[in-house]
């Protein structure tokens, strides 16, 4: 049976360009970019020219792009970066509910640490208000850290808004997860007034183990890693230099297409969204206006159902999906995005996410909607002993 892959907000298929590049550069540019010798200057080279090929994607200079491993790492290095490289004797945070794991978790582990840190509430669409953002600055705040796209319902948060009341706070520090965003809505990073913008390669069909910081110029950051100060000194480690080129590749091709990419996943998103309406024991959880949605994500729950059965099930119909985000796929606990949204514990329990890609066609939704239907079907006798 052939499978119909629903997760590509967990990971992407990547570009037959970049395997192939991956592949040619680990065989042809093996050297260490940090040598001396004519080999590691041919690495650098590279690294130089996929930095500049990143930046010019987001309107930014070669040395405002930082690479790194990832996601986690880039979220992690943006918000302990300014922590720790403040002066103030008092340092505070404002976050919110429905961070990704690597802010939320390492936000939680400042707080421990004596940070002080104020995590704001959502609206029932899984919005922050950019009021409550400026209702929470403080003298002692030094960063206000918001991401773009929410993995689990696709909800757009309302990011220039809050660049521009933090306009006139140049001791604040903005930082947005751009990582669901790339490719599927417009990032204009610094028009909107972000100061650091993260990025994952295998969100945007890249190589995984690779991504990037964009760190706004004059912008100090404390490193996280001690080593052989790569990357100007600010991130430090051998440069995985097939993962960056493939990145830079990756990204080229992604954006080249991002226009088209948006319309046709918006157009699969309301044909889904309509037939899911048609499943009654299916509640939706997204955003149904689109300027409030970005196109790949739909998150739909079966209350009363534990999420993993449906996962199960649909993937001996040959459907792949996910429940909550990849990272937290494994937890029987409520959802912590839906929770704070207000749903109530069943619904926050039972729901799985469909994340499109480029693959997709109306024929596949539609095999999504009659294999998800007849899983319901085939589940709704035995809703009580699962719940």
């Amino acid at each position: 049976m052939d499978m119909l892959y629903f997760d590509h907000a967990a990971s992407t298929l990547p570009y037959e360009q970049v395997v192939r590049t991956v592949g040619e550069l680990m065989t042809l540019h093996y050297a260490n970019a940090a040598a001396l010798h004519k080999s590691g200057a041919e690495a650098m080279r590279l690294v130089d020219r996929a930095r500049s090929a990143v930046a010019g994607a987001f309107g930014a200079k070669p040395d405002e792009v930082v690479f790194t491993s990832g996601g986690t790492e880039s979220n992690n290095f943006a918000i302990k970066g300014t922590v720790f490289s403040s002066r103030k004797p008092k340092k505070h945070i404002i976050t919110t509910a429905i961070e990704h794991a690597s802010v939320y978790e390492c936000v939680k582990q400042l707080e421990r640490q004596g940070v002080e840190v104020t995590i704001l509430p959502v609206d029932g669409q899984g919005r922050v208000s950019p009021d409550s953002v400026a209702n929470a600055l403080r003298e002692d705040t030094v960063l206000v850290s918001v991401m773009h796209v929410n993995n689990e319902t696709g909800a757009i948060q309302p990011i220039e808004e809050i660049g521009r009341l933090l306009a006139d706070r140049p001791q604040v520090r903005f930082h947005v997860d751009g990582v669901q965003a790339i490719g599927k809505v417009p990032v204009r990073w610094k028009e909107w007034g972000i100061d650091l913008y993260t990025g994952s390669a295998h969100k945007f069909r890249g190589p995984k183990g690779v991504g990037f910081l964009l760190v706004r110029e004059g912008l100090a950051l404390a490193p996280l890693l001690a080593g052989g100060g790569q990357e100007d000194g600010r991130r430090s480690g051998t440069h995985n230099v097939p993962g960056i080129v493939a990145t830079a590749q990756a990204l080229r091709l992604t954006m080249e297409s991002m226009d088209e990419r948006r319309a046709r996943m918006y157009g699969l998103r309301r044909k889904l969204i309509g037939l899911l309406k048609d499943i009654p024991e299916l509640c939706l959880n997204v955003p149904e206006e689109e300027e409030r949605s970005a196109p790949q994500i739909v998150n739909v729950s079966y209350p009363g159902m534990r999420p993993e059965v449906l996962v199960h099930m649909l993937e001996e119909h040959g459907i792949l999906i996910s429940t909550q985000s990849a990272c937290s796929s494994k937890s029987l606990k409520p959802s912590r995005v839906l929770t704070a949204m207000g749903l109530d514990e069943q619904r926050a329990s039972g729901s799985i996410r469909i994340s499109f890609g480029d693959e997709h066609t109306e024929r596949d939704i539609d095999l999504l909607a009659d294999r998800l239907r007849a899983v319901v079907a085939k589940l709704k006798p035995l809703e009580r002993s699962f719940s």
